[in-house]
């Protein structure tokens, strides 16, 4: 297979967005993936095997620890098939939900002023279980992952190809490694849509003299990009520049059960990432070489079914909205 990949010249991505527990919608579409590829190539056929890189921030970091991890035989430790029950089984303790009852929006709020969302001790102990000591120089295609650093305010970004001896999924936490202390929180602050990191680190690759793969720098013709979001919230039109005017710092941080300055900040980097590689793909006349898959929320694995049957949409670069483009849907686009 990596054979097949280096006769048709292409780089490979597979990228996976941060999203808590909607890590669910991107799971469920990557199962179809790697059973569809199985039909062509063999029931053994993974998802590492057609990917150059797979990149995922947060939840889709850990998504790609799972498809990238070794097993003793140096094949992937979990299929895509074993993700979405995993999230099923694991992810009411990973991201616990405030109950329901006559005073829930009081006690979220508390809880958001008064301690973190989400302790991260299960994920912890989860992932030690689950992927072991697993190193991203490990893994079984190359990985990208994006975190920040809270001490010195910048972003890093762990990758394969830097050969940094770190574990492939971090919740946030200080460990020091090749004797330099990191001080780690969730990389969605910073790249929630790890898509371009990705087209980044193969880029820097690519200049290097021994590099393995047969395209030259900055040649997007020749990348081939699968980005999978995990949903975005709905279009309800519940904020306004009339509200918006009237809200000190608390009110932009919470409003009611929301919170505005995280709404906008999480989709405006996300939406900022897919509208810049639409813009290089669509210039290039290469749009089929990019594929975007993300949807308003419902159900979450029922969205993550839907939406394969839902047609393939591009930005448009005059509205920035995703709009429907042709007649194939994200089903026929993943086969082909």
């Amino acid at each position: 297979m990596a054979e097949e990949r280096d006769s048709k010249k292409m780089v490979t991505i597979l990228s996976i967005d941060g999203g808590g527990i909607r890590g669910i919608i991107p799971a469920t579409i990557l199962d179809f993936f790697e059973k569809e590829l199985q039909a062509l190539d063999g029931d053994d056929a993974r998802l590492v095997d057609y990917f150059d890189v797979i990149a995922g921030t947060s939840t889709g970091g850990l998504v790609a620890a799972m498809l990238t991890a070794p097993n003793e035989k140096g094949r992937p430790l979990y299929a895509a098939s074993d993700i979405t029950p995993f999230y099923l089984e694991h992810c009411p303790k990973i991201f616990p939900q405030v109950s329901a009852g006559p005073f829930t929006g009081i006690v979220k709020t508390v809880k958001q002023l008064s301690g973190p969302k989400y302790d991260g001790k299960y994920l912890h102990k989860i992932i030690q279980e689950k992927l072991g000591t697993t190193k991203v120089h490990e893994t079984l295609t190359s990985v990208v992952i994006p975190t920040f650093d809270i001490k010195y305010l910048q972003p890093i970004i762990f990758s394969s190809f830097e050969h940094i001896s770190c574990p492939t999924y971090l919740p946030a936490h200080q460990f020091t490694a090749n004797g330099k202390e990191y001080n780690l929180i969730d990389g969605g602050v910073a790249a929630n849509n790890p898509a371009l990191l990705a087209m980044r680190e193969i880029t820097k690759e690519l200049s290097r003299e021994d590099s393995a793969f047969p395209v030259r720098p900055l040649d997007y013709r020749k990348y081939l990009v699968i980005s999978l979001g995990t949903g975005t919230q709905k279009q309800e039109e519940k904020y306004t520049a009339e509200k918006a005017k009237s809200w000190g710092a608390l009110g932009w941080i919470i409003n009611g059960d929301s919170n505005p300055l995280i709404d906008v900040f999480s989709q405006a980097i996300v939406d900022m990432v897919d509208i810049h590689i639409s813009v290089v793909f669509q210039a290039l006349k290469s749009e089929d070489n990019y594929l975007r898959i993300q949807e308003n929320l419902d159900n979450l694995i029922d969205i993550g079914k839907k939406l394969l049957d839902k047609p393939v949409s591009r930005v448009n670069l005059n509205t920035g909205r995703n709009e429907p483009f042709g007649d194939e849907t994200n089903r026929d686009a993943l086969k082909r």
